[in-house]
């Protein structure tokens, strides 16, 4: 199984002939879309249609060739209280637990905890000032999930442009107080390669 990094919170995971592309809202950000006709897209929040597959934006529970993907419905950072406009996915390959959090706020609740369950690899976002989680928030669902691998996302990238101005990777880093163990254009992930201490990897973004 591949992940790739696109900016954003945009990831493709390619896996056994099957292409995922995670949040390919990039044509709004004012960079180039990297969705194909024949890719699963999944939206963690709302976003205009698209050309593809399949397309899975709303809470529930599908499959894909022999991807399992969960929908659990969130608040996002921008929806007023009491609305959930937005969706955490969970995805299961090859005994692999991959959470992408999106955009949410405030956390995590015991509730949707329950339906996570078991975490291998978090994707999340650190960019922060109002719009996706900060550090601080990040720091937080990393401790209540316990990762064995950590990739951020949604930092500050030339490129692209978001509506509110997000934080550098280095700034958000520090603010975590973690170092990445590895740079990396593309990640292999293999459930017995996966670090016993929890690590933070950097993807760079592909082109």
């Amino acid at each position: 199984m591949d992940l790739q990094f696109y900016g954003a919170n945009c990831l493709t995971i390619t896996h056994k002939g099957t292409r995922l592309v995670i949040d390919d809202n990039l044509a709004e950000l004012g960079a180039k879309s990297i969705h194909k006709q024949d890719d699963v897209l999944l939206f963690t929040s709302a976003h205009p249609l698209a050309d593809a597959k399949l397309i899975f934006d709303s809470p529930g529970e599908y499959e894909t060739a022999d991807i399992s993907i969960i929908g659990i419905d969130a608040r996002l950072h921008l929806d007023e209280e009491g609305k959930k406009n937005g969706t955490i996915f969970k995805i299961i390959a090859d005994d692999l637990n991959i959470l992408f959090t999106g955009n949410i706020y405030p956390g995590l609740n015991d509730n949707q905890l329950e339906r996570i369950g078991a975490v291998d690899v978090l994707v999340v976002p650190v960019g922060g000032n109002g719009y996706t989680l900060d550090p601080i928030g990040a720091q937080k669902i990393i401790k209540i999930v316990e990762p064995k691998l950590i990739i951020p996302t949604h930092f500050d990238y030339p490129g692209i442009k978001y509506p509110v101005p997000q934080q550098t990777l280095e700034n958000a880093l520090k603010e975590l107080g973690v170092e990445a163990s590895q740079r990396l254009a593309k990640l292999r992930l293999k459930e017995d390669e996966l670090p016993e201490v929890s690590q933070l990897y950097v993807l760079d973004v592909s082109s």
